[in-house]
């Protein structure tokens, strides 16, 4: 359950879209990418499911509503949820509340309604020209839930963002040109903080084709690759 929640964070930091403005991602209402997730081993976890659902302009930026779905290896809906991408002078901006957590908000449930919570962070940008070497701007989102005089912090943050070369990569949706980006995650909660590293490679026109994620030793704990894609 951990590995599949984990994965679709990931995922989000890949699949913003802009019309007439992000390089990396077609954009029209309905447009739906589908990426199939696997654990360490290549078993089935499940898919995660993006739709374009609304697609308006403010000013002189492009704003999409994104529909997020995460299933379960057994076609169970774990989660749903909608945020907004904004694209504006050729870097496409991801709301950084996509990046909570289900724990957090689960956290929060538990705590009681005598809790108050302010979630502050930073948006996850990609701007429309990559190059490698590349350093991309790190991402964050932090929630301080306070009570009785009491505060608690738990976040995500996302660092060292980088371009490190370019791949071609097959999935059963087709055959494409990637650039490939690592980053860092450090994932701070009541319990402790864990950290994390991934892989995405990313394609122009499609978005997110393949992620690995990696635990602390930098050993393989989970993948996705395209399973479908329309728009």
């Amino acid at each position: 359950m951990k590995q599949i929640i984990f994965s679709s964070i990931l995922l989000l930091s890949g699949l913003a879209m802009a019309q007439n403005c992000s390089a990396f991602y077609p954009f029209t209402e309905g447009a739906t990418s589908e990426l199939s997730l696997y654990d360490a081993k290549g078993k089935p976890q499940g898919k995660v499911v993006y739709q374009i659902s609304n697609v308006s302009t403010k000013g002189s930026a492009t704003i999409a509503t994104m529909n997020h779905t995460l299933i379960d290896a057994k076609g169970k809906e774990l989660t749903n949820k909608t945020y907004e991408a904004t694209c504006k002078d050729g870097v496409v901006s991801l709301d950084f509340k996509s990046l909570m957590r289900p724990s957090m908000m689960e956290a929060y449930g538990d705590l009681g309604a005598d809790v108050d919570a302010e979630v502050t962070g930073t948006n996850l940008d990609l701007p429309n020209k990559l190059s490698i070497g590349q350093e991309l701007p790190d991402a964050a989102i932090n929630v301080k839930l306070s009570m009785s005089g009491m505060s608690m912090n738990m976040g995500t943050n996302i660092v060292d963002r980088l371009v490190v070369g370019k791949e071609t990569i097959t999935t059963p949706a087709g055959t494409f040109e990637c650039f490939v980006i690592t980053q860092n995650t450090e994932m701070k909660t009541m319990s402790g903080t864990m950290k994390r590293s991934s892989k995405q490679w990313l394609a122009e026109g499609i978005g997110v084709v393949k992620s690995e994620e990696y635990d602390k030793n930098g050993k393989l704990d989970g993948s996705s690759v395209l399973s479908a894609f329309s728009k």
